[in-house]
C-alpha cells in the first residue's frame, strides 16, 4: 500500500539527479541560454529597424507595436523551452539507456512526470531569465513589468508545453528514437497557427477556428491586448486555461496508453530506431 502512495522523496531524488547532470555540464547550460539569446537579439534588432523605418505601426503607436513583437518572442521562447526542457530530460534517459531501469524501479509514472515538469521549470529559469534581463538592457522591454498578466501567460503556456512534452514522451516510449525529431519539430508546427507574431484575423478564415483550439493563441492575443489596449483579457486566459486542462488530461491518458502498449510490445528495452 505504501508503494502505491505518491512519494515526494522519489520526485525529489529524480529532480536532484537531473540538477546534478545540468550543474556538472557547462556546455548544457550554455546551450540552454544560447538559442533564446540569439533569437531575442535577432528579432529584437529587426523590430528596432522596422520601427525606425516606420514599417511597424499600431493604434497604440510604434513603441507598443514593437513591444508586442519582442514580448511575443520572449513568450514563445518560454513555451518552446518549457516543452523542450520536459522532453530533453526524458530523451536523455533513452540516450543513456537508463529508461528501463527507471521504469522497473519503485518510481511511479506520475512521479516521473512530476519530476520532468519540475526539471522543465528549472531549465526554463536558467535559460530564459537571463534573456529577459538582456531584453531590458538592449531594447528597454521588461516582461516582468506585466506583473499578474505575465503570471497568467506563463501558466497557460507551460501547461500546453507539458501537454506536448508528455505526448511526445509517450510516442518515444512506443516507437523508440526513430520519433525523436518530434522533440524539436512538433512545437514549430504550432507557431504559425498560434498567432505568435500576428493576430488571428491575419490567418485565412478557414484556419482561424483551428487557431482558437490552441491555448497559446489566447496568450498572444492577450499579450497584444495588454500592450496596445492596456487591458488584461481574463476571458481569453480563462478559455486558454480550460483548453489546457483538457489537453493535459488527454496527453496524460495517451501517455498511459502508450506506456502500456510499449510494455506489451516489448519496446521499452529497444532504445534504438
Amino acid at each position: 500500500m505504501m508503494r502505491d502512495a505518491f512519494s515526494i522523496k522519489r520526485v525529489g531524488a529524480m529532480l536532484l539527479r537531473y540538477s546534478y547532470l545540468l550543474r556538472a555540464s557547462y556546455t548544457r547550460i550554455l546551450d540552454i541560454i544560447y538559442w533564446p539569446l540569439v533569437q531575442m537579439l535577432t528579432w529584437g534588432f529587426l523590430q528596432t529597424y522596422l520601427v525606425k523605418a516606420g514599417a511597424l505601426q499600431a493604434p497604440g503607436g510604434a513603441a507598443q507595436a514593437a513591444g508586442t513583437l519582442i514580448g511575443a518572442i520572449l513568450l514563445w521562447d518560454i513555451l518552446l523551452r518549457g516543452q523542450q526542457g520536459f522532453s530533453f530530460s526524458f530523451i536523455e534517459e533513452m540516450w543513456s539507456r537508463n529508461l528501463p531501469n527507471i521504469l522497473m524501479s519503485p518510481l511511479r509514472p506520475p512521479e516521473f512526470i512530476v519530476s520532468l515538469i519540475l526539471m522543465s521549470i528549472l531549465r526554463l529559469f536558467v535559460g530564459v531569465v537571463p534573456v529577459t534581463l538582456m531584453a531590458i538592457l538592449f531594447f528597454g522591454f521588461n516582461l516582468w513589468a506585466l506583473g499578474v498578466a505575465f503570471g497568467a501567460f506563463f501558466v497557460v503556456l507551460m501547461f500546453f508545453a507539458w501537454s506536448i512534452g508528455l505526448l511526445v514522451s509517450g510516442i518515444l516510449l512506443r516507437y523508440g528514437l526513430g520519433a525523436e525529431n518530434l522533440v524539436w519539430s512538433l512545437m514549430f508546427f504550432v507557431q504559425p497557427l498560434g498567432a505568435v507574431y500576428y493576430p488571428v484575423s491575419t490567418l485565412p478564415f478557414w484556419l482561424q477556428p483551428i487557431s482558437w483550439m490552441l491555448p497559446p493563441t489566447y496568450v498572444f492575443e492577450g499579450l497584444r491586448a495588454v500592450l496596445i489596449e492596456y487591458v488584461i483579457r481574463w476571458d481569453l486566459l480563462a478559455q486558454g486555461f480550460a483548453i489546457d486542462v483538457a489537453m493535459f488530461s488527454l496527453a496524460a491518458f495517451a501517455f498511459g496508453r502508450l506506456l502500456k502498449s510499449a510494455r506489451r510490445a516489448g519496446t521499452l528495452l529497444q532504445t534504438g530506431e
